[in-house]
């Protein structure tokens, strides 16, 4: 592909001095990157929301208008392209309200749940990613079978919704996070279906157990059409069966409805003293070095302190005992990542309750970066205005240091330290 001014190619050297690709300014170009991945994340939600029957005609109107802005020649003007991706942040946070209705509407209020994880004696199902109405669609058409279901990375929130979590074949949680799926998708006997992104191209031991759902796709594997789910029960019952291993249980469900309902013991409990700080922790997470950041920050908040979780970052520290508080645990699993939405509600719920505004309440974000939903999801939490979240453990490489520094200056965005502990007693004031 060429520029279509000067006709050099798209090699990233630029056509002229101190310019970036097609003549566009490397900060320009970040800031149409940031867009772009922005909307691979939101399509996303949008893409699950519309599956369940939710979507929004301003939203498609404005994914339109937003690809059409980073075409070759249209927008090199960087205030304008910061415009686009606030006004991003604020379409996804409907479409992530849309999502959060959807699910609501299609498996039931959701309620803290007791999750067994490991795997029953006979045959099992695998299930990852994020696509509730994939699992949904199995469990039916496993009814009156004795295959059991087990849900695996981001499909773990799938328990705190009763139509999904009290269906009979589905027995419990398997796995942690997507990066370590080679070895866990290789240790389960059964198929494994995965439904969205954060699917690793699978090795030959277990490329004929993987099948895939409508965009999904591998090398190697098997993609189901049109949610017919008969392949896959087929090969469970062609697969050795699953060992009786439990590896111990684990509490879900502490969705913002939850929450909420909770809101004037929790509010009241601030007022008195008992809660010094809510830390939001988790988000999308990595394979790379300087993740254990998120681990020793969790384990360094103070016991008089809830820490809020979401994402597949929460398997950094769901692990370890974080004790309880008010009769509660003190790590709140809260969902997906697109649950995000409801973690705002909250906050903005709590802000209405003491009088003032999100960035003044004892609320500290500690957000694990890596894919375009997490850019989506920042991006909302920047159109809100919300103020001094940390982020790590790097930039994300399409940023170029003016445009991070830009949304230093405007969002005192910060990247974490080398120490957790240090940064913990930074925001706490406690040693």
């Amino acid at each position: 592909m060429f520029c279509n001014q000067c006709e050099q190619s798209f090699c990233g050297t630029g056509c002229n001095n101190n310019v970036g690709i097609c003549g566009k300014d490397e900060d320009v170009q970040s800031v149409q990157e940031l867009i772009l991945y922005g909307l691979k994340g939101m399509a996303a939600y949008a893409s699950h929301a519309r599956r369940l029957g939710k979507s929004d005609e301003s939203v498609s109107a404005f994914i339109e208008e937003a690809l059409f802005s980073t075409m070759t020649n249209v927008n090199f003007d960087i205030n304008a392209l910061f415009e686009i991706a606030l006004e991003l942040g604020r379409k996804n946070l409907r479409v992530m309200e849309l999502l959060d209705a959807g699910h609501i509407e299609k498996f039931g209020k959701p309620e803290p749940a007791t999750v067994i994880e490991g795997t029953q004696a006979g045959s099992g199902i695998l299930i990852t990613g994020h696509d509730l109405l994939d699992l949904a669609d199995l469990l039916q058409q496993l009814e009156g079978t004795n295959i059991k279901v087990y849900t695996h990375g981001e499909m773990l929130p799938a328990h705190m919704y009763p139509k999904l979590h009290k269906h009979p074949n589905l027995a419990g949680h398997y796995g942690t996070a997507w990066q370590n799926q080679e070895e866990e998708f290789a240790q389960f006997p059964g198929p494994v279906i995965a439904t969205t992104n954060c699917v690793l191209i699978p090795p030959a031991q277990y490329a004929s157990r993987l099948f895939t759902t409508r965009a999904t796709a591998v090398p190697g594997g098997t993609r189901i059409r049109g949610n017919n789910f008969s392949p896959v029960i087929a090969k469970a019952r062609q697969c050795a069966p699953c060992k009786e291993h439990e590896v111990g249980k684990s509490q879900v469900g502490f969705h913002r409805q939850v929450l909420l309902d909770l809101a004037p013991t929790i509010v009241a409990a601030v007022k008195a003293g008992k809660i010094s700080r809510f830390f939001v922790i988790g988000g999308c997470d990595g394979a790379e070095p300087g993740r254990n950041y998120f681990s020793d920050y969790a384990q360094a908040t103070p016991p008089d302190s809830f820490i809020l979780t979401l994402g597949c970052g929460k398997f950094r520290i769901r692990n370890h005992d974080h004790g309880q508080l008010l009769g509660l645990p003190r790590l709140l699993d809260m969902g997906q990542c697109n649950d995000a939405y409801g973690a705002i509600q909250v906050a903005v719920a709590l802000a209405g309750a003491f009088g003032c505004s999100v960035n003044e309440l004892p609320l500290t974000l500690v957000i694990s970066w890596f894919e375009q939903k997490a850019v989506a999801v920042l991006l909302t939490l920047l159109s809100l205005n919300i103020q001094g979240i940390t982020l790590g453990p790097t930039p994300p490489a399409f940023i170029t240091p003016p445009v991070f520094k830009i949304l230093q200056d405007k969002f005192k965005l910060r990247l974490i330290g080398s120490d957790a502990k240090a940064d913990v007693a930074l925001v706490t004031g406690r040693n």
